[in-house]
């Protein structure tokens, strides 16, 4: 596999020479016998379709494997059969590994509908012969072109939510702070109105002990003129 193409050849039975090229980052296998040739070129950007040969079954799966990649899923083997004569595998079920949920059934899984059949009809020959393209879930190609536009759009929200959360906790924190700073309003105050409670109390005292100061000195002073 080489760049955009894959080229298959025709195996013939009378093979008197193989060559190989690579031009362009084209790969050509080309076979001739007796001076005639045949040249199979399969396109590695086209999809699969139904009578599609190939000259192996490691080829049809390399393909679709291919294929799976450019599109944008994962493959995995489905079903296998085997030849009573000889037991080699004679055809070969392929698909998407990839699950749907079902929202009607509760979200139970479905397994996607995507598969290839690929069959043996000669030593050499393998078709496909039966081809489902679609799929019943969005496939990792959808998104790749967007791919670098989500990434941004996730570090913007990234960083505006890391601002956004800095200028909360500081919000947060100046409130805090406010209501200590009314808390010790209030107590600063409570304690200059006890202040002011007990600087009256002992102004009351100080005058009453004055008061009575002065009424034992009249007392006193009545007493003395007596005598």
């Amino acid at each position: 596999m080489f760049g955009g193409c894959i080229l298959l050849s025709c195996q013939l039975a009378t093979c008197a020479t193989v060559d190989m090229e690579v031009d362009d980052g084209n790969e050509r296998i080309e076979t001739s016998a007796e001076g005639e040739s045949s040249i199979r070129r399969v396109e590695t950007d086209q999809e699969p379709y139904e009578g599609m040969p190939f000259e192996s079954e490691e080829a049809a799966r390399a393909f679709y494997d291919e294929y799976a990649k450019r599109v944008g899923f994962i493959t995995r083997v489905l079903s296998s059969r085997k030849s009573e004569r000889d037991r080699s595998i004679i055809s070969r079920g392929l698909g998407c590994s990839g699950r749907s949920v079902n929202r009607k059934r509760g979200g139970q899984q479905e397994v996607c509908t995507a598969t290839i059949l690929l069959k043996r009809e000669k030593p050499g020959r393998w078709v496909v012969r039966k081809f489902v393209r679609d799929h019943n879930h969005p496939l990792v190609g959808q998104f790749r072109k967007t791919r670098r536009t989500f990434v941004s759009l996730f570090c913007f929200e990234q960083s505006f939510d890391e601002k956004d959360k800095k200028i909360l906790e500081l919000t947060a924190e100046l409130r805090v702070k406010k209501r200590l700073s009314a808390a010790y309003r209030e107590q600063l105050l409570a304690f200059m109105k006890d202040i002011e409670g007990h600087n009256e109390h002992l102004s009351t005292k100080v005058q009453l002990v004055l008061d009575n100061l002065s009424e034992f000195e009249a007392k006193r002073k009545e007493v003395s003129d007596h005598r």
